[in-house]
């Protein structure tokens, strides 16, 4: 391994580190790498630039416009109503939401599936007094095991198959070749989470489940300087007894006092913080002597056909995360006030404009109605409302974009057409039927996937080239005694670690060249191997941030970054235990 190798592998392990370490995105991260190394010259031009050019990366932006009309469509939501019924109990619940997940999962990118499924579920929910956070993990999980059963089912799942036919194109693997392993182990994945998981779930309310109405909330006022109520107790101020509206607790300097006493007087400059409904906040503005503390409350005494309230979770993409609501201008930047704030299964009672914002971030927001459609498809954030929503899909041709869906997967098992023409044909079925329209199938595509895959390519490539690969597959050969059941094991778990640090796809693009390498040396086929990083790499369940879809559940459950460590981590071991028995039965080591 010469200075290209060394520089190569350095600058990919410091990649890592900064993206597992700090807020800049694996996007930027990998690229930031393969940029380095192109002016270092570690890496040709066409080495660092393969990944744009590869079909892979083409075929999943195709893919990713699929599942936008399959979203706005709404046949989602018809999914939602079939597996919805009368609960009997958490344990039937739970399997009815699980077992159709995981199906669908198959064939649709489940990002947007749980998306859309999670107002649905969380509304359920409350309306049968069932709390979310017993629902919403399991959501996440199901959609996660049943991804890993057809091609199609992730796009790291097309990844390792487009990297394995690049260089072995006789061991391509066929549409529903991984469901000999992702079907066993998605099985075992919904029993251990309905027998054993469930009672590890946790029984907590949504950050903003302890709203009797979705239009109350929490706003601030301050006392006006020469304010007549300076002075007054709050009994004589008359804020003691307003109609569905309480004083939760006065910020007074340094002082914070709660369980606010009738009897307390009030002084020029307190921040009084109440909650309540809509219509209470309104008659409150009208009291002489108070005014809104912060400029990100919202025009409460408009008409109600002028507003709106949103629920909504911020993406790890937003541009604001790590900026605090005042400083990122919030309300200037989405025309839209933040009224409350929740995290980690508590509302955030700091002044609203002083709170930096984090993935995962539930938001109750007061907003146009023209918010809902403008950020609908947005990256910024995971919508979880359905207020003014739920009227915008085109349910008439839902059918239509299931019927292309199902060609779509037919035409690629029968070998009819390949998963590249296959998927670029549905896409454009979609524009063409207006399944999807050309801004929603903008916004579908994941640019910040894309960048991911076609940077982490480049750099594939380059381990391979410079010898840095084998190097590593040599030192992990010799540590398992050339032994390859132990030397999957190791690439699973290096894929599993990865991937919680960084990106899924990102953890099965850089350990791939180590895969074959160690294939090689072993003299095995290498189809074990690849199957067993296929599985690794989606297989997240220790963290919310491993993958989109826990992040998502992530607030509205009012889950807890252990809890998924508590729940994740037997289902892990079950999932990495079960793949290293089953792949090399279903694809033997032994070469021919």
């Amino acid at each position: 391994m010469g200075w290209e190798g060394l520089a190569i592998l350095g600058v990919t392990a410091a990649a890592v580190v900064v993206v597992a370490t700090t807020r800049i995105g694996p996007d930027l991260g990998l690229m930031a790498a393969v940029v380095s190394l192109l002016a270092l010259g570690a890496l040709e031009p066409a080495q660092a630039l393969s990944g744009f050019a590869n079909e892979v990366t083409i075929t999943i932006a195709a893919l990713f416009v699929v599942a936008g009309g399959i979203r706005e469509t709404g046949l989602i939501g018809l999914l939602a109503d079939l597996m919805l019924g009368r609960p009997r109990s958490i344990l039937a619940t739970q399997l009815r939401i699980m077992a159709p997940v995981a199906l669908a999962s198959g064939f649709v990118n489940n990002t947007p599936l749980v998306s859309v499924l999670l107002p649905a579920i969380d509304e359920w929910a409350r309306k049968f007094g069932i709390s979310a956070s017993r629902l919403l993990i399991p959501l996440s999980y199901a959609s996660i095991l049943g991804g890993m059963c057809t091609l199609i089912g992730t796009s790291t799942n097309l990844l390792v198959n487009g990297l394995l036919g690049s260089q072995r194109s006789e061991l391509r693997l066929g549409m529903f070749d991984p469901a000999w392993v992702g079907v066993p182990c998605a099985l075992a994945g919904i029993a251990y989470l309905l027998l054993v998981g469930r009672r590890l779930l946790p029984d907590r309310q949504s950050v903003l489940g302890n709203l009797q109405d979705a239009r109350e909330y929490s706003v601030e006022m301050v006392v006006s300087m020469g304010s007549g109520l300076a002075g007054k107790t709050i009994e004589a101020a008359g804020l003691r007894h307003l109609a569905g509206l309480y004083l939760m607790e006065i910020d007074r300097g340094e002082q914070i006092i709660p369980a606010v006493s009738s009897e307390e007087r009030l002084q020029e400059g307190d921040r009084l913080v109440f909650v309540g409904i809509v219509d209470s906040i309104v008659e409150l503005q009208k009291v002489r002597g108070l005014t809104p503390a912060t400029g990100q409350v919202f025009k409460l005494d408009a008409p109600r056909s002028q507003r709106t309230l949103v629920e909504a979770v911020v993406s790890d993409s937003c541009p604001l995360v790590g900026a605090s609501i005042r400083e990122g201008r919030f309300r200037l930047v989405y025309n839209a006030a933040v009224i409350a704030v929740g995290r980690n299964g508590t509302r955030l009672r700091q002044k609203i404009g002083d709170i930096i914002l984090r993935p995962g971030d539930m938001l109750l927001m007061e907003a146009n109605p023209t918010f809902v459609s403008q950020q609908r498809n947005s990256r910024d954030f995971y919508l979880v409302s359905q207020i003014a929503d739920s009227g915008s899909r085109r349910h008439d041709k839902s059918w239509l974009a299931g019927g292309i869906l199902v060609g779509m997967i037919f035409a690629v098992s029968s070998g009819l057409l390949s998963l590249l023409k296959a998927s670029l044909l549905a896409a454009g079925l979609m524009l063409v039927t207006r399944c999807c329209t050309k801004s929603a199938a903008r916004a579908s595509i994941n640019l910040q996937v894309l960048v991911v895959v076609a940077a982490a390519l480049g750099l594939g490539q380059g381990l391979l080239s410079s010898g840095a690969a084998g190097a590593i597959a040599g030192y992990l050969v010799d540590l398992a005694s050339n032994d390859p059941t132990v030397t999957l094991l190791l690439l699973y778990g290096l894929t599993m670690l990865v991937t919680e640090l960084m990106t899924n796809n990102a953890a099965a693009v850089l350990v791939f060249p180590l895969v074959m390498a160690a294939a090689d040396l072993l003299g095995v086929s290498p189809l074990p191997l690849v199957v067993a990083v296929m599985v690794a790499a989606s297989a997240s369940f220790l963290t919310p941030i491993g993958y989109h879809t826990n992040l998502i559940v992530f607030g509205p459950g009012g889950y807890r970054f252990g809890d998924y460590v508590r729940i994740g981590l037997p289902l892990s071991l079950i999932i990495w235990l079960m793949t290293a028995l089953l792949a090399p039965v279903v694809w033997p080591f032994t070469v021919g």
